[in-house]
């Protein structure tokens, strides 16, 4: 891959890694409490749900993150754009959708059918 490409694709990483670790409201959003006291039974099963979103939604953006790092890290090594599982090679396509993918469309397909 030439090097204004993989300076293309670094800049993506580099914008959706900013744009997770930057506040944006939902980030800033305190967890509600769990239940509690405070309301009635619809109130408190409401915070629950809303805790349980907000968690899973931090543990997304931690693997997003880790997926991130990790295709940065592809780049320095000079193995970006090349599938983990096959070897060839990642379709332009699929790298402006999903920068930091590690496999190409056909074996994602594979894993997740």
């Amino acid at each position: 891959m030439r090097a204004r490409e993989l300076d293309h694709y670094k800049k993506l990483l580099l914008d959706k890694q900013q744009e997770l670790a930057t506040p944006n409201g939902r980030a800033e959003a305190p967890v509600p409490p769990a239940g509690g006291p405070a309301g009635d039974l619809l109130d408190r099963a409401n915070a629950d749900f809303e805790a349980a979103l907000q968690i899973r939604l931090h543990q997304t953006d931690g693997r997003l993150l880790r997926a991130i790092e990790e295709a940065l890290a592809r780049i320095r090594d000079g193995s970006f754009g090349i599938c983990k599982a096959c070897g060839h090679r990642i379709s332009k396509a699929r790298l402006e959708a999903v920068p930091w993918t590690r496999l190409c469309r056909e074996c994602k397909e594979q894993t997740n059918p």
